[in-house]
């Protein structure tokens, strides 16, 4: 596969529900990364429309990875059964499965590398925490938090709750917000109709996640690299930021922080996305290695 060989498509079925993706396969991948898009839009996230050179699914197979972009539980084909996936732990599960089954049948290399940008966040947190993630290459989350932004606290958070609610006033528009400055976007891009997508109800309750971020970080035992962009207007930037985050990952044995420069929220979709996506396809490969030295240490134990 080339660069600029499309995506293949797919739909895989789970327990019933009809989970659907898009996938760059590699005949003999050096890993897997599998990428979980944020609130509001889909796997197209990771395919940057009208862009092919800013989409991690050609970057990755490019580079020699398989790159599968999963639509969330609850979105793409399994949007009609959003009404089976308002348990975090069901849509864990079915996200699992879902992966083991793509890759049932075909080689991962060093393993599998997960990747996930805003509320996809919460999905990867879940999985990583999983007893099944700790198979897993590494963790990379971006565009998530704990706290959010003082902008986006002055607009969409009342006076007195800690949290956006559907009745807090809407002071200005929330694109500004979750995009940043339009400068930062090729303009075909920032103005696309093809990047949204409906969501599942369950998304507005799946926010309050961030109140067991801590508890969940703390069981995640493989290496982590947590990203925001430069122009981050959804949560609070900068090294306080990026620290507080890391400080979560008690158990991991390497923790990495990326303030990803001209990016604004969406940093995938930006001109910046193939700079960010290379730095996590870095990130994935120093995985890959130090898993390769593992298990070489592992059989000269057993030789010795």
């Amino acid at each position: 596969m080339n660069r600029l060989d499309a995506p293949v498509r797919g739909v895989a079925d789970i327990d019933g529900i009809s989970v659907s993706y898009r996938a760059s396969w590699v005949r003999q991948p050096r890993a897997v990364v599998v990428a979980l898009h944020g609130g509001g839009t889909d796997s197209t996230y990771f395919d940057c429309p009208t862009q092919p050179h800013l989409s991690l699914l050609r970057t990755g197979a490019a580079l020699g990875f398989t790159v599968i972009a999963l639509d969330r539980p609850g979105y793409g084909a399994s949007l009609a059964h959003a009404g089976r996936l308002t348990d975090p732990a069901r849509r864990t599960d079915v996200a699992h499965k879902a992966v083991a089954r793509l890759l049932a049948s075909r080689p991962q290399g060093a393993g599998v590398f997960l990747m996930a940008h805003s509320a996809g966040s919460e999905l990867a947190v879940r999985m990583a925490a999983d007893d099944r993630g700790r198979d897993l290459l590494g963790l990379e989350i971006a565009g998530a938090g704990r706290r959010h932004h003082p902008h986006f606290v002055a607009r969409f958070v009342e006076p007195g709750e800690s949290e956006v609610r559907p009745t807090a006033r809407r002071r200005g528009p929330m694109r500004d917000l979750l995009w940043g400055p339009s400068r930062l976007y090729p303009p075909e891009v920032f103005t696309s109709d093809d990047i949204g997508a409906a969501s599942p109800a369950y998304e507005f309750e799946a926010r309050g996640w961030v109140k067991e971020f801590p508890e969940l970080a703390a069981r995640i035992r493989v290496p982590v690299q947590f990203t925001l962009g430069e122009h981050e207007l959804v949560w609070e930037p900068g090294p306080e930021g990026l620290a507080e985050i890391a400080g979560l990952f008690t158990a991991s044995p390497r923790v990495l922080v990326n303030e990803q420069p001209d990016s604004g929220h969406n940093l995938s979709l930006g001109y910046a996305a193939r700079a960010y996506h290379l730095k996590v396809l870095s990130f994935a490969e120093e995985c890959a290695v130090a898993r390769d030295a593992a298990h070489a240490e592992a059989r000269e134990g057993r030789a010795g």
